[in-house]
């Protein structure tokens, strides 16, 4: 298999490795190429890389699969022009940005493609054993949270520094944790009803939104609060589901499913790599296939509307 990476960024690196392993379990020779700004020689690029490219149209044309995994902002621009160079794709979350969004609207997705955008919570104990274990007939209520401090999210990097800070490159709660929506949307379907809003509370040193709250209707029988914030000092990322008979408690930090009137818990805690190991265990399985959908990228042009309060 041949792959190219564009962007060689932590999570890249994840991806780097976790294939490598998954192409060495199955017994698939792995060829890594980079599409990056510069050539220059880096301490910490991975040793596996094979050829490194500066420019689009230096890239051959008959890769595999391609990783866009630069800035949010470039990923729309990424995929239209490097769509001749590869059968298969797979994109960082989010999509692309939101002022970007309307270059894929009308994209002419090939039939025989997959293109694949990245939701690794899907990928996680917790997010699998609700999806397999809750009759969603039965969830009256659903309340999400995702509360952490922004500038502990990259030891050693200047958060003010960074895309999430910045607007313009893509940043802001509402788009970075999308992972929420992606979720929800992945348990209950697309909710009919959203109604939302953003802004800047805390004294972060950002021009990005720093918390988004929405209120959500999935069919008639079900609602959803969902809380969304940069300035929590204690990392919170958790579900509670509210049903006749109990409440349900999914935390994703902590890998554990709490019944709270049975008082029945389960610990389903893993390490990252594993589900994000997974997703692209799921990723290969799918380019595989004979018949591809495209439903994977239309659902998440869909959730990023989400994120504005636009069902689509």
């Amino acid at each position: 298999m041949k792959v190219c990476f564009v962007g060689i960024g932590s999570i890249a690196k994840r991806h780097i490795r976790n294939l490598s392993e998954l192409c060495k379990e199955r017994g698939i020779q792995l060829q890594i190429d980079a599409l990056r700004r510069s050539r220059s020689s880096s301490n910490d690029l991975p040793d596996s890389l094979k050829n490194t490219y500066t420019k689009p149209e230096e890239l051959p044309t008959d890769y595999d699969v391609i990783f866009i995994t630069n800035p949010t902002e470039y990923h729309a621009d990424m995929l239209i022009a490097l769509h001749d160079h590869a059968k298969h794709f797979f994109i960082e979350k989010p999509v692309t940005s939101l002022g970007t969004l309307s270059k894929l609207d009308n994209f002419k997705f090939r039939k025989d493609s997959v293109y694949y955008v990245a939701g690794p919570l899907r990928y996680t104990n917790v997010i699998q054993y609700l999806k397999k274990e809750i009759d969603v007939s039965c969830v009256n209520a659903v309340r999400c949270i995702s509360s952490s401090y922004l500038p502990d999210w990259r030891p050693g990097v200047d958060y003010r520094q960074t895309y999430s800070a910045h607007k313009d490159l893509g940043g802001g709660v509402d788009i970075d944790l999308i992972h929420e929506w992606d979720y929800l949307t992945y348990l209950f379907g697309m909710p009919t009803n959203v109604a939302g809003f953003s802004g800047k509370v805390s004294k972060l040193e950002i021009d990005s939104n720093d918390y988004a709250i929405y209120i959500a209707q999935f069919a008639e029988h079900m609602v959803a609060e969902l809380h969304l914030d940069y300035f929590g000092r204690e990392t919170l990322r958790r579900i509670e589901i509210y049903m006749d008979e109990d409440t349900v408690v999914g935390d994703l930090v902590g890998g554990k499913v709490t019944y709270l009137k049975s008082g029945k818990v389960l610990d389903l805690s893993a390490e990252r790599d594993i589900y994000q190991k997974k997703e692209l265990a799921y990723f290969l399985d799918e380019i595989q296939k004979e018949e591809k959908t495209q439903s994977e990228i239309i659902n998440a042009m869909r959730v990023l509307k989400l994120t504005q309060g636009i069902i689509d």
